[in-house]
């Protein structure tokens, strides 16, 4: 793979990996307070450590530090 800002031959290709978890919901705990009473806050914990992971792969140059996309 060549550089499109330089022409190196130099290039390495990278993997960016990305996560992003729910905590607490206060709404929905709030919600569930009213409903439900006390026992309604646990309402607040559905969905609490469902996550999404994203990955992006680039290709970088070692000559002149361009990344771009794969």
């Amino acid at each position: 793979m060549k550089c499109p800002r330089c022409g190196a031959d130099a290039c390495q290709i990278v993997t960016e990996t990305s996560s992003h978890y729910k905590g607490y919901g206060a709404g929905k705990g709030c919600l569930g307070y009213l409903c439900f009473g006390p026992l309604g806050l646990l309402c607040g914990m559905c969905g609490m450590g469902e996550g999404r992971t994203r990955s992006k792969t680039y290709w970088i140059c070692h000559n002149c530090g361009n990344k771009f996309q794969a």
